[in-house]
C-alpha cells in the first residue's frame, strides 16, 4: 500500500498513519527500532531498499528525510509505504524544500515509535559533526558511509575528530568478513611475529584503509596499500612472517584462497558484500562498537601505513591529510582503551574479532 500526501505536515502524517492502522490492523507490532535516514534528493530509492531487506531481521519504522532545494518554496510532501511496499516495516518518506530541506528533529519527533531506539543513517554525505546534528543528538547509533562521500578521506579524518561513542560507518562494516577470517587464520598458526602487511584492491578506499589500521595497531606491524586496476576492490591481504607469507587472496567475488606455510591451500566462502548486509549487521547492535572507535581515533593516529599505485607512484595527498588530522586529534582526545573486549590481540592464541559491520567491494 502507498499513500501519497502533498504539502502535509508531521501531525498530518501521524494522523493518517493512525487511520490507516485502524483500518488494516496494528503494523507498529513488534518494531524493535525506528530508523531515521538522511537521503539526497535523486538517492532515496537505494536506500529504501537496503531498509526493507533489513527490516526482514529487524522489523522497524523507516523514516527517510529526502531534502531538496532549500531555496524552494517551504513545503514537505509525504510517502507512506506498508505491507508489500515496506519489506517488514513501515516506510514514511518526507521530502523536505526551502526551511524543511534541513532535517530537524522537530519534524521527526511527532513519527518516532516511543520507547523504541533510534538509529540515524546517513547514506552519503553527513554532518560535520553527526553525533551533534539535530538528529544525531537524539539517536543511539549514527551510521555513515565514508566510501560514499564526495571526499572519503577527509570524510574518514573528519569523524576520526568527532568521534562519539555510538557512531560507527560502513566502510567498517564492509571488512568484517576479512577480519573474521584473518583472526581464525591467526589463531591457527599460533604465535608469531607479522613484520608487514599488504593490503592490495583496484584502488586505495576507505575500507582498505581502515583495515589496514586494524592490522597494523593489533599486529604492530607497518602495512602497504597498493591500488592495482588489474584488480576488483579489495581482494588480497598477505601477512609477511618469519615462517612465510600467510595469503587471503579473493580473485573472483565469492571465493578467497588462503595460503599458509606448509599447509594446503584452502578455499573460503567470502563474497562481496552488498549495501543490504551490511545496514542489517549494524542493526544488529545498539550499544557502541568499541573496535571501530579505536581504528577511527588512536588506531588511525597511530598506525604505520604507506600507501602507493601497482607502479609504485604516490597516492593522493587526501589519505596523508586524514591520518595527519587523526593524529592531531589523538592529541587533543583520550585514546580509546587499547584492550576492549573483542579487539583482535597481537599474533597469538585466542585473538578474536570484535563485531563491526560494506562496499569498496570488500
Amino acid at each position: 500500500m502507498i499513500v501519497d500526501m502533498e504539502n502535509t505536515t508531521a501531525a498530518r502524517i501521524e494522523k493518517k498513519l493512525n487511520q490507516l492502522r485502524d483500518e488494516n490492523g496494528v503494523v507498529t507490532l513488534g518494531r524493535v527500532l525506528t530508523l531515521v535516514i538522511l537521503a539526497r534528493a535523486g538517492h532515496s530509492e537505494m536506500a529504501v531498499e537496503a531498509a526493507n531487506y533489513a527490516s526482514h531481521e529487524h522489523p522497524c519504522r523507516i523514516i527517510v528525510h529526502v531534502a531538496h532545494s532549500a531555496t524552494d518554496e517551504t513545503r514537505l510532501d509525504a510517502q507512506l509505504r506498508m505491507g508489500g511496499d515496506a519489506g517488514a516495516s513501515e516506510v514514511i518518506l518526507l521530502h523536505g524544500y526551502g526551511d524543511l530541506a534541513e532535517p530537524k528533529e522537530t519534524l521527526v519527533s511527532a513519527l518516532l515509535l516511543p520507547d523504541a531506539p533510534i538509529v540515524a543513517w546517513w547514506p552519503h554525505d553527513f554532518p560535520e559533526n553527526p553525533s551533534g546534528s539535530s538528529i544525531g543528538r537524539i539517536a543511539h547509533r549514527r551510521i555513515t558511509d565514508s566510501a560514499r562521500a564526495d571526499d572519503p578521506f577527509a570524510s574518514l579524518a573528519q569523524l576520526s575528530r568527532q568521534y562519539t561513542p555510538g557512531d560507527t560507518d560502513l566502510a567498517w562494516t564492509r571488512v568484517t568478513n576479512w577480519r573474521v577470517q584473518l583472526a581464525a587464520v591467526l589463531d591457527q598458526v599460533g604465535p608469531v611475529a607479522v613484520r608487514e602487511i599488504v593490503l592490495e584492491g583496484a584502488a586505495v578506499a576507505p575500507s582498505m584503509l581502515l583495515l589496514g589500521v586494524w592490522l597494523s595497531s593489533k599486529l604492530d606491524a607497518p602495512a602497504t596499500i597498493v591500488g592495482d586496476e588489474s584488480r576488483r576492490a579489495l581482494d588480497r591481504v598477505a601477512l609477511v612472517t618469519d615462517d612465510g607469507v600467510v595469503e587471503l587472496d579473493r580473485p573472483g567475488r565469492t571465493v578467497a584462497v588462503l595460503t599458509q606455510p606448509g599447509q594446503p591451500e584452502q578455499q573460503i566462502a567470502m563474497p562481496v558484500r552488498d549495501l543490504n548486509a551490511c545496514l542489517a549487521e549494524e542493526l544488529r547492535r545498539l550499544d557502541a562498537d568499541e573496535v571501530y572507535g579505536e581504528v577511527i581515533t588512536s588506531g588511525l593516529a597511530s598506525a604505520r601505513i604507506t600507501t602507493r599505485s601497482a607502479d609504485g607512484t604516490e597516492v593522493t595527498t587526501s589519505l596523508d591529510e586524514a591520518l595527519s588530522a587523526a593524529g592531531d586529534r589523538a592529541q587533543d582526545s583520550p585514546a580509546v582503551p587499547d584492550e576492549e573486549p573483542g579487539a583482535m590481540r597481537r599474533a597469538q592464541p585466542g585473538c578474536v574479532v570484535g563485531s563491526g559491520a560494506g562496499e569498496d567491494g570488500a
